[in-house]
């Protein structure tokens, strides 16, 4: 359908799960996609899947030079930048309640998935303006929405995004620039079926899907929605794919 013929797309973490479903998507749509990957021969090998001219560089999200980088390399290689995509981040089996966690799972938390979107956003943010405007998209999480024991790390540090993703959707709105997250639900990729399998909380809230356990594809979905002219009047909204986790 060529729903984003024409426009450049960055995305973090794209190695992999989400990211990588997401390029690919991206790339069919007529995207041309720049992936932002710490892990350089994951992210060669989704720049080869997506095709379309795919590039991939390697990035550290939560390295301010790192992540500087990769905005101005897409932008430079393909002449501008239209879509910023700030999907890196993740959770371990070491997350727990406030009391129990250890501090350095909250401090990795907060600097990979708060930190790293944050700069994503100080960097992308500019780039997006000088092309007329564009679409931030944050990742954060159905644990930002409600209560899931056993997650206070990665809770904060999504809670966080959804949180930012507002104040920056006011902030840049005469810009042309429109920012939204998305909400997801555990969505198999292979860490979180991982996860699954080792957390109890995390086993029942699986099985609390009420149309079925999500694929990165239905998180890729959402995406192109949100990258695309088709939601241009959608900004500041924190939006869940969660198979109706969040009401039931």
């Amino acid at each position: 359908m060529n729903r984003l013929e024409g426009k450049v797309a960055l995305i973090t973490g794209a190695g992999t799960g989400i990211g990588r479903a997401t390029a690919i998507l991206f790339a069919r749509e007529g995207a041309r996609v720049a992936i932002a990957e710490i892990d350089a021969a994951a992210g060669e090998e989704s720049a080869h899947l997506a095709g379309n001219g795919a590039i991939a560089i390697a990035t550290d999200v939560t390295d301010p030079d790192s992540i500087a980088r990769a905005v101005k390399t897409a932008a430079g290689h393909f002449g501008r930048l239209d879509v910023l995509h700030n999907n890196a981040g993740g959770s371990t089996a070491a997350d727990d309640t406030a009391v129990e966690a250890p501090l350095d799972e909250f401090w990795r938390a907060i600097k990979l998935d708060l930190y790293g979107t944050f700069l994503g956003c100080r960097f992308g943010i500019p780039e997006l303006i000088r092309s007329g405007g564009g679409s931030v998209i944050n990742m954060s999480s159905n644990v930002a929405l409600m209560g899931v024991p056993g997650r206070d790390c990665y809770t904060a540090a999504k809670g966080g995004i959804a949180a930012i993703t507002r104040s920056l959707a006011v902030a840049y709105a005469a810009h042309k620039v429109r920012v939204n997250a998305i909400a997801p639900s555990a969505t198999m990729t292979e860490r979180v079926k991982r996860l699954v399998a080792s957390n109890a909380a995390l086993t029942k809230l699986a099985d609390s899907h009420l149309l079925g356990l999500i694929a990165p594809e239905d998180i890729a979905n959402m995406a192109l929605y949100l990258a695309s002219d088709e939601s241009r009047m959608v900004t500041g909204q924190v939006l869940p794919v969660d198979s109706g986790v969040t009401i039931s």
